[in-house]
């Protein structure tokens, strides 16, 4: 360690609109829900990230709970400051007299605007950033499943967040052609809160749609390996009592249908749109899915009816893009043409 990494410290973060995760040091140092619980009478911060997330849709008139991101970008930039920067103390830096400055690298949506962007680097420099680098997600979630995106090849990413689903063709260290669509894990998780309110008069919270999201989510009305039905507690619109639904994996795969569509959509487009010659690389590649909607089960099954093309998806899809930002992080000389200041 040189005299100097006293005072500064490198620091990747992947700004999600479901989760925030921060690599320190090459580790995922912080994994924690993208949520900030603030006290309305004198604005104090009372928890952030999962102790957040455990007060979410219980609180009382004097605490709210805030997501400061919607649709991949930075609705609430008050909020999301307290929250980057309530984050990186939950980093342990070693004993130190002064509060280091931070060099960040943070990814992006590809589809996000100029006003979007000083957002993020406006919290981040409030946040104590003293220079901040931003990469776009495919790009990021590229280099973090082992392309080597500098080579003359194609190579298509799909990556599927809370709040956006990035497509992009990748060739030669940048983006060829990309979609950016904002159907994502937040709209499956509002489409089971409406069929469950439609289809069973029961009404649920965010965090128990989440839930049935995670337990029998599903892109296909039949799978091999089915999971069992789940239990959903919530209030009866009819009587107002607290009452027990099961619900099946087919139901959801009903409910999910249109959007994921509107994801098969925009991966055609995307295909439409690309060179020729990366098409032909594509057909060999396939197609690499990344992010938490890559878990839904049988997504992978039902892009392939679509495209007829090979689908990967990597190996811990939650962390592809936030292992790709570490790296740019490492290797930031090499990578100083995809980063943007």
């Amino acid at each position: 360690m040189g005299f100097l990494d006293f005072f500064s410290s490198d620091i990747a973060i992947d700004l999600g609109t479901a989760n925030t995760l921060i690599i320190h040091k090459g580790k995922i140092v912080v994994d924690e829900p993208s949520i900030i619980a603030i006290d309305r009478n004198n604005g104090k911060v009372i928890a952030i990230g999962k102790e957040a997330m455990m007060m979410h849709e219980k609180t009382h008139d004097n605490i709210k709970t805030i997501r400061p991101l919607r649709d991949g970008v930075i609705a609430d930039f008050h909020a999301a400051e307290q929250m980057i920067r309530g984050m990186i103390k939950m980093i342990d830096m070693g004993k130190r007299l002064l509060a280091p400055s931070h060099r960040m690298v943070i990814c992006i949506p590809s589809g996000i605007t100029e006003v979007e962007k000083r957002a993020v680097r406006d919290s981040a420099e409030h946040a104590g950033a003293k220079e901040v680098y931003m990469i776009h997600e495919p790009l990021a979630a590229a280099i973090g499943i082992g392309i080597d995106i500098e080579k003359p090849m194609g190579s298509m990413i799909v990556d599927i967040g809370g709040g956006t689903t990035e497509i992009a063709v990748i060739a030669l260290s940048g983006i060829v052609c990309d979609q950016s669509v904002r159907t994502a894990g937040d709209v499956f998780n509002r489409d089971i809160l409406d069929y469950m309110r439609r289809q069973h008069n029961l009404l649920i919270g965010e965090r128990s749609a989440e839930q049935i999201k995670i337990q029998v989510g599903s892109a296909l009305p039949e799978l091999e390996n089915p999971p069992q039905d789940y239990e959903v507690r919530g209030r009866d619109l009819m009587t107002g009592i607290p009452k027990v639904v099961k619900v099946t994996y087919s139901e959801i795969a009903y409910c999910l249908d249109k959007s994921v569509s509107k994801i098969e959509e925009a991966v055609l487009k995307a295909l439409e749109v690309s060179p020729p010659e990366l098409s032909a690389d594509i057909y060999t590649n396939g197609i690499h899915l990344t992010g938490g909607g890559a878990l839904l089960r049988g997504l992978d099954k039902r892009i392939y009816i679509k495209t007829k093309l090979p689908i990967h998806i990597a190996e811990d899809p939650l962390r592809a893009v936030v292992r790709g930002t570490g790296i740019a992080l490492n290797k930031i000389n090499e990578f100083r043409g995809i980063l943007m200041t």
